[in-house]
């Protein structure tokens, strides 16, 4: 494992820590809230980054997923056999297609976000006091900033 600079506080490094572990125990525990209707964490990754995105070229995402193009291929096959997904020429080049979501992936985009944030919202308000909620926000706004840099 690497060491992190001398020059970073060892409250910076053990803020970072400690933001990934929760970031990544929370994104877990919010997959569980929804039914993923027996889709891999790829399929519903490919389908929340069109979400996020838009359309884009099966290469396109390949790219952003840091993925084979093969692998990638394989999860629209079966996005589209759900219909999940639709395809359509790209007007720029029509030799290649633009993938985006369907009605129906769009259903299940939304749907998964809701049982999330309503599963976040009862926990945080059963769970923690006002002061404590106020807190988060407040962490919120500062993480936020991080993304801004």
């Amino acid at each position: 494992m690497s060491e992190i600079s001398g020059d970073v506080a060892a409250s910076a490094v053990c803020a970072a820590r400690d933001v990934r572990v929760v970031v990544g125990r929370l994104r877990r525990r919010l997959r569980e809230t929804y039914d993923s209707g027996d889709l891999t964490p790829s399929q519903t990754s490919i389908l929340s980054r069109l979400d996020k995105d838009g359309a884009a070229t099966a290469s396109a995402l390949a790219a952003a997923e840091r993925v084979r193009p093969q692998s990638v291929a394989a999860v629209l096959s079966v996005l589209d056999e759900r219909g999940l997904i639709e395809r359509r020429p790209d007007p720029g080049d029509g030799r290649r297609q633009l993938v985006s979501l369907s009605a129906a992936g769009r259903e299940f985009i939304d749907d998964s976000r809701h049982a999330g944030e309503e599963w976040l919202a009862r926990a945080l308000h059963e769970r923690f006091t006002e002061a404590e909620r106020r807190a988060v926000i407040e962490a919120m706004a500062l993480l936020e900033r991080l993304t801004h840099a």
